[in-house]
């Protein structure tokens, strides 16, 4: 049924679960794993973008390759990436380009006006992907420690 699941992470928690969760279907399913890292660059002070943009990558292929080690620990097999862009813009873009059937996403849990004013890439991938969006949800105990 699957065979190419797309699993973006941003290192929460929230991406900790979603990639668990692809990692159990890949197994079913005998699935290839794509990690995506996806690297956003706002300006909002004087700053160096070059060597800002440089530690997000470097913090994204940190990221990724953990998640591809433990991939690998569980026999499957993991494809990582980290590019530069608007997060749900790049995450829908490389779902198409890949032949990804499924995309597994973590959500903050936000809710109400902080949702409403941060924005949501889940819900925005959610609308405008062509392929499936399993979307997990962190333990309740988790989201209570980001609310406060």
């Amino acid at each position: 049924m699957y065979d190419t699941i797309l699993v973006p992470t941003d290192g929460s928690n929230g991406a900790r679960v979603a990639v668990e969760e692809a990692f159990d279907l890949a197994e079913i399913h005998d699935a290839t794993v794509h990690v995506l890292y996806v690297v956003e660059l706002v300006y909002t002070y004087d700053f160096d973008p070059g060597r800002l943009l440089e530690q997000l990558r470097a913090q994204g292929e940190r990221s990724t390759r953990e998640i591809a080690d433990a991939g690998e620990e569980r026999g499957l097999d993991v494809v990582t990436a980290v590019e530069r862009g608007t997060p749900h813009e790049v995450i829908v873009n490389y779902a198409d380009e890949h032949g990804v059937d499924l995309v597994v996403m973590g959500t903050h849990g936000r809710r109400g006006v902080r949702r409403a004013l941060l924005g949501s890439v889940t819900e925005r991938v959610l609308r405008t992907a062509d392929v499936s969006v399993l979307v997990t949800r962190r333990a309740d105990d988790e989201a209570a420690v980001d609310a406060a």
